[in-house]
């Protein structure tokens, strides 16, 4: 399945509003390139693009190969955008998008371990070349009470210590549908849900062998330090865990403390951004149908004063 950028008119319409000359923008999640694209089609003089997976930059690379005066291509995390932007001369940027979810690409190379509709090695991280620890080697000698504690956190799974406790009776773990399959043994009979019975699992997998939501409270407020006034970071999560995370970070940056009179112990505190939209912007019905995978989406922008 073709990567299709989600969101892709709104993150436009927000970044690159009508009549705003944006010189220097920021897409912190390259991915297959589709919102990069997008951005210097309607006129962004350069964008300063990351990705950790190596296999989407290359992807990248040959579908924004017209535009190679425009765009510099880093083999990073977003987190280390700062150091990066400096390196260009560029001390602050226009405008930051960071696209949280996984590409189509990600899940649908069986050999990246991310999903269980095609069996692959449990591997899950974004950066191959990396030395961090592979899913595999989280589930084949993690302590059960850790497994559960990261299903439970991560993953939101109600039967994390029933699962975590199957996986240790079972392990070692190889491929992902033979731990999809386990899992699913796991669960207790009853009603059936709309997921399958490991959904959870991955995802608190995936989450934990990249610091997904650690990167990500992180780099927002190292994002809005970088933006000049007037400029805009515009974040699409996917799961609640993140989009929390976003909301909260967002609130306090956004919320002004004023001490009244006789109160100066109150600990005064400037806004530094605006909230541009208080309720998040969710893909259309239209949309939905074509890129299923676009349906948990949720898109929050603020603006630098």
């Amino acid at each position: 399945m073709a990567h299709i950028p989600v969101l892709l008119n709104e993150v436009i319409d927000y970044l690159v509003p009508n009549g705003r000359t944006i010189e220097r923008a920021i897409d912190g999640t390259l991915g297959a390139g589709g919102h990069t694209k997008a951005m210097l089609e309607v006129g962004v003089e350069h964008v300063l693009a990351f990705d950790l997976d190596l296999q989407a930059i290359v992807l990248a690379q040959d579908s924004l190969s017209h535009y190679t005066d425009h765009v510099t291509i880093v083999h990073d995390s977003y987190l280390q955008m700062a150091e990066h932007a400096q390196y260009k001369g560029w001390n602050q940027v226009d405008a930051i998008l960071l696209d949280l979810g996984l590409s189509s690409m990600q899940l649908d190379t069986a050999e990246r371990g991310f999903a269980f509709k095609h069996d692959g090695v449990l591997d899950m991280r974004f950066n191959k070349d990396g030395n961090q620890p592979t899913a595999a080697y989280l589930v084949n000698h993690w302590a059960a009470d850790d497994l559960a504690d990261i299903f439970y956190k991560y993953g939101e799974e109600r039967h994390s210590r029933r699962i975590a406790r199957e996986i240790i009776k079972h392990r070692p773990f190889v491929t992902t549908q033979q731990l999809a399959e386990r899992v699913a043994i796991a669960m207790p009979r009853g009603k059936k849900s709309k997921i399958h019975p490991a959904t959870r699992v991955f995802q608190a997998l995936r989450i934990a062998v990249n610091d997904e939501l650690q990167t990500v409270e992180s780099a927002l407020p190292i994002a809005i330090n970088l933006l000049k006034t007037g400029g805009r970071l515009a974040v699409i999560t996917f799961h609640s865990l993140e989009d929390r995370i976003v909301k909260n970070i967002f609130k306090d940056a956004s919320t002004e403390i004023i001490a009244p009179p006789g109160m100066a112990s109150i600990e005064e505190k400037e806004a530094i951004i605006k909230l541009l939209n208080r309720k998040p912007i969710v893909p259309s019905a239209t949309e939905i149908a074509r890129n299923p995978r676009s349906r948990s989406s949720k898109l929050r922008v603020v603006e630098k004063l």
